[in-house]
């Protein structure tokens, strides 16, 4: 039981690797704050964790609103007294027409919005988790990046390695500056990943087209949410209590 007496804030909780890291620290005996959007989806996670026996409660809020992040905080502290993990899963590449748009099929909308959408909430929940977490002298930040943030995506924009990238560089500077503090930053790297909201797009594929993709994979699969927050919840864990800076590519060797 690794989670047992600890806090997890845990953003974009109600699908995908989010919702997945949720049931892993749930099932160890965390409580699980989770954080999400849709309330359909948070609700439904909340509901799948207390039916497991897992402490679980959902909060509905949007991760790039600065107010609403500071107010989840603020809750979570008033009604748990510390938060031990902060998981910050906000992010994609989808949210724009055209996923893997050249850099002279982007337009300037498309460039701000994939960078807001990646970067902002990481930045916001970090921010006001941060002080927290100093007053405790303890605490695990993990963040999602992507092998696109390590420039080798074939199927992504410049736009959303930029900002994964971003994610990297967010991610070894916080572990720096936090560390003495005795609060350590990780990062994950994913490759494709068949969340709920990429599988679609994968099931659309064309036989050719999912042969090159798992061409690419030494491993020989594509990624599933559970492959990701395996991971995510090693560097949660005191497994990693002296790993910091680090970003981890999941990605069966790609």
């Amino acid at each position: 039981m690794r989670f047992r007496g600890r806090i997890a804030l845990i953003t974009a909780a109600g699908r995908g690797i989010g919702r997945a890291t949720a049931e892993i620290i749930g099932r160890e005996g965390g409580t699980v704050v989770a954080v999400d959007l849709e309330q359909e989806s948070l609700d439904a996670v909340v509901g799948a964790l207390r039916g497991a026996g897992a402490i679980a409660q959902g909060l509905r809020a949007d991760a790039l609103d600065a107010a609403q992040v500071t107010e989840v905080v603020r809750r979570t502290v008033a009604e748990h007294g510390r938060i031990d993990i902060l998981v910050n899963a906000v992010g994609g590449s989808t949210i724009i027409p055209k996923p893997a748009a050249a850099v002279d099929e982007l337009t300037l909308e498309d460039w701000q919005r994939v960078r807001h959408f990646n970067l902002t909430g990481t930045f916001l929940f970090c921010n006001a988790v941060v002080p927290v977490m100093k007053r405790q002298r303890s605490g695990k930040i993990v963040n999602i990046s992507s092998i696109a943030g390590r420039g080798l995506s074939a199927s992504s924009s410049s736009a959303y390695a930029t900002a994964k990238g971003g994610i990297i560089a967010l991610t070894r500077k916080l572990a720096f500056e936090l560390g003495p503090h005795g609060i350590t930053v990780n990062a994950i790297a994913p490759s494709l990943t068949l969340s709920p909201r990429l599988r679609p797009r994968w099931d659309r594929m064309s036989p050719e087209a999912r042969a090159q993709e798992l061409a690419r994979v030494p491993l020989g699969r594509v990624a599933e949410p559970g492959d990701q927050a395996r991971v995510i919840c090693f560097l949660a864990s005191g497994d990693a209590d002296f790993v910091t800076g680090l970003t981890i590519d999941v990605t069966g060797g790609q």
